[in-house]
This record gives structure tokens, C-alpha cells and sequence, in this order.
């Protein structure tokens, strides 16, 4: 159902000729997303639009506040190539590493860390985020690294693995140790699981299976699922 009211809202809004009124950008389908601003029930549309226009797309991150630069595409003929492509270096958070994203991982990394991310921390811990831990992104191979099959979402940089979460006040909370413990880490874990479904297409974490019992895999693909 993600996704659905949106786009049936927007129909309503063109049956009634509402595109002819002058609309606040946030209120607006046609305007690029703006990262700063609080997600609305356009938001979810929004994100969706990005995967089919790279101009759009890249106007949403230019307010993004990440650090990055863009990539050269790949050859012709690759097996995994990229387009669009940009290295995010860092941002509001530290990053373990530098990774290559897809512009619409980039602009949804941005949104989940704004407005998913901190959120949660201060609800949980009374205090920010200050660093999230990958085990990375692009990955030139198939779903599972089987030998046939299709290529990952990872193949295109259109994938990130979030393995772990670090506090203001140093503390270090990990996917693999806190996931089925109790108390607050846990809680958080789970708050950090639904705000990514928020922002990115797929988010598969522990409880999908044990593949990801140490990291929650997010990805800008076709498929909306929430696990």
C-alpha cells in the first residue's frame, strides 16, 4: 500500500485542476524533494520519481548536505555498470568509509539519516547519531552471489549494508548484538528498521533471514518490502 494514497491523491489533484494553482514546492509533485524538509504525504511519491529522472534527482541532493562527488560513468558493455553514480564521503553523520551510491540511495541515505535516523536516537537515547558503520555498497555480482540468476541491487551501487550506529556519547550499537537482546538497543534497532522502510524501497534486516543477522540491507530497487 506504500506509495498508493500518494499517487491517488495526485490523480484527484490534476481531475480538479489543482496544478493550476500556485503550490508551496513541499506541496508541490512536480518540485524536486527537498531533504530538509519534513516528509508529507508527497514525500513517498517523490522518492519514487527519482529513480526515472536523473535531473530531478540530482536537485534533491544538491540539498542533501552530503559530502560528495560524482562519478564518471561506466563503459560501455560492463557486466555492473554505473550511471549516475557519486561517492558519498560523508555528512551530518561520519561514515566508516566513503561509498558509491546510486542518486536515489544518495538522496534516500540523506532522508533516512534527517529524518528516520535522529529522530529515533533522541526519542530512545536523548541524544544524536553521530556515525553509521557499512559493510558497503557496490558489489559487481548476483542476489546471494549465486552463480546465475539476477544481478543484486548492489551490482548498481543502488544498495547500502548498515551494520552498525554510533552515539554522541561514544556507545556503539551494532545489528548483530543488539538486534535480540532487550532493552533500548533493541528498541532502537527497531525504531532505525521502520524509519529506513520510510525512505528507501527495500529494507531487509534480521528477521528476513540470516543473511542479514548483521545488517539491515537498504536499496532504491523496484521492490517495496519492509522486513
Amino acid at each position: 500500500m506504500r506509495g498508493w494514497l500518494s499517487l491517488v491523491a495526485i490523480a484527484l489533484m490534476l481531475a480538479l485542476g489543482w496544478s493550476a494553482w500556485p503550490i508551496a514546492p513541499r506541496w508541490n509533485p512536480w518540485a524536486p524533494l527537498d531533504v530538509e524538509e519534513a516528509p508529507n504525504w508527497l514525500t513517498r511519491y517523490k522518492l519514487l520519481r527519482l529513480r526515472g529522472d536523473p535531473q530531478v534527482c540530482r536537485a534533491a541532493l544538491a540539498t542533501s548536505k552530503l559530502q560528495y562527488r560524482p562519478q564518471a560513468n561506466s563503459p560501455p558493455g560492463d557486466r555492473c555498470p554505473l550511471l549516475d553514480v557519486v561517492r558519498v564521503t560523508g555528512g551530518p553523520v561520519r561514515l566508516s568509509s566513503g561509498f558509491l551510491a546510486s542518486c536515489p540511495l544518495a538522496v534516500a541515505f540523506a532522508m533516512f539519516e534527517r529524518h528516520g535516523l535522529q529522530p529515533a536516537a533522541q526519542a530512545t537515547f536523548g541524544m544524536p547519531v553521530t556515525g553509521v558503520e557499512h559493510l558497503g555498497s557496490f558489489a559487481c555480482r548476483n542476489v546471494y552471489n549465486r552463480s546465475q540468476g539476477r544481478l543484486s541491487q548492489h551490482a548498481s551501487a543502488n544498495a547500502l549494508d548498515i551494520a552498525a550506529i554510533r552515539l554522541a556519547d561514544g556507545r556503539r550499537i551494532s545489528v548483530v548484538q543488539g538486534w535480540a537482546g532487550g532493552g533500548k538497543e533493541a528498541q532502537f534497532l527497531r525504531q532505525v528498521r521502520d524509519a529506513a522502510c520510510q525512505s528507501f524501497s527495500t529494507v531487509l534486516g534480521p528477521d528476513y533471514n540470516a543473511a542479514h543477522r548483521d545488517h539491515f540491507h537498504v536499496d532504491m530497487g523496484g521492490w517495496a518490502v519492509c522486513r
